[in-house]
């Protein structure tokens, strides 16, 4: 049985982006470890599936997922969706398939996604048996309403001869009406013997290639339900806040559930719910990885809120520069701050920073040193090059290392 980990604990270090002035020759990785305890998070630690290509559990990266909203039957407009989620950086894509045109559509678009695609099947175990054999890399199953075990082990014995993996997914708002007699509401315990009672299903068939999702869209019970689960079983979970709401609500919802697991190391892989396009899910997904320094990808902007001391207007900066550097994938670090009250010091801790200053003008600071001034009228193309500049170098770099992986 696993044990609860503790957010405090020291087993494992956050990575986050190159900052030069924080790491002298001799100072290791290790050496930063033992200096910043308090940034370590222990994982859970689950054992390794794959969707696809895509590694789950174990020391795998936690991944970011999303999910369609077009017609999956309009295999084009559902293509086109999947590309942009792609570009986004997500590494999973589900795609719901509801009927017989939507698994027929379901082959083309698997063929044309550069992403493993998870197959959402409800109501009608063909379906799941459609969605294998048109190449689905997962089948994710909702056990209160796919039917009964017999057909259960139908969508089984589908997954296991087309190299599928699976997801038991289960939902606060669709559990078993037994459980809901016992238990009288929904509630993290009836989730969690949902889960497990299919995990059994999954088990007693010999098949481990499953993850388990216990979602709410309670964050309380979300929390509850996974931190129980998680002491229960020791496959990869998949995480999220379901029916969380619109993009302001909803994302505060996700940080809070999402990343509470997460800093207490539980959580493999996960999706940020959100009524909004699917791509901002993606965004927040990256966000939360981000600030809990678990995963980075693209340019993180550290900004004041701005203030009379302010010497450009910094909440216009910060979202122009955001629209201008949304290409980059590169991880690293820029620091938009209105004055020197804090601006020298987040600098410190940035690979490329701006700080506010007298007359028009403030300092750039490189690799948390200042480096040269700039006028604020041309900050934010002179900005958005030093930048890019810095991403190159980094991608030129690592480009060996990845060469000989």
């Amino acid at each position: 049985m696993a044990q609860r980990r503790n957010p405090g604990s020291t087993h494992v270090a956050l990575g986050f982006a190159a900052r030069a002035p924080y790491f002298p020759p001799a100072m290791s990785t290790e050496a930063h470890t033992s200096v910043r305890p308090w940034r370590a998070i222990d994982r859970r630690k689950s054992r390794k599936i794959r969707v696809g290509k895509v590694e789950v559990g174990g020391d795998a990266p936690i991944t970011v997922q999303s999910m369609t909203n077009t017609l999956t039957a309009d295999a084009a407009a559902t293509i086109e969706q999947v590309r942009q989620l792609e570009e986004a950086g997500c590494d999973i894509v589900r795609v719901s398939c509801p009927d017989e045109d939507s698994t027929a559509a379901f082959r083309q678009i698997a063929r044309a996604a550069k992403v493993p695609l998870v197959a959402d099947i409800h109501f009608h175990y063909r379906r799941g048996i459609e969605a294998a054999q048109a190449g689905a890399a997962c089948l994710r199953i909702n056990p209160g309403n796919i039917g009964n075990a017999a057909r259960v082990k139908e969508v089984v014995q589908a997954a296991r001869d087309h190299g599928c993996s699976m997801r038991i997914g289960v939902n606060a708002g669709s559990l078993e009406r037994d459980l809901l007699e016992q238990y009288g509401e929904p509630c993290p315990a009836a989730m969690v013997d949902s889960a497990l009672r299919h995990a059994r299903i999954l088990q007693d068939h010999d098949f481990h290639e499953f993850k388990i999702s216990v979602k709410a869209s309670d964050p309380f019970m979300t929390v509850a339900a996974y931190q129980q689960l998680a002491e229960a079983i020791d496959c990869p979970l998949h995480l999220g806040v379901t029916e969380a709401g619109a993009t302001r609500t909803g994302t505060v919802k996700s940080a809070i559930g999402i990343g509470s697991l997460l800093w207490a190391g539980i959580g493999d892989t996960i999706r940020v719910s959100l009524a909004a396009d699917p791509v901002e899910e993606v965004k927040v997904g990256f966000d939360i990885l981000k600030s809990l320094g678990l995963r980075h990808r693209g340019v993180n902007i550290i900004a004041c809120p701005s203030c009379a001391r302010q010497g450009f207007n910094v909440i216009q900066t910060v979202e122009t520069l955001e629209q201008r550097l949304a290409h980059i994938s590169t991880p690293l670090s820029l620091s938009i701050i209105g004055c020197v009250v804090n601006g020298p010091g987040e600098a410190l801790m940035t690979d490329v920073g701006f700080t506010g200053g007298g007359k028009g003008a403030g300092m750039v600071y490189v690799a948390g040193r200042p480096d040269h001034k700039q006028d604020n009228e041309g900050m934010v193309d002179h900005i958005v090059a030093l930048v890019e500049a810095k991403a190159a170098e980094i991608e030129a770099a690592n480009a060996p290392a990845e060469a000989a992986e």
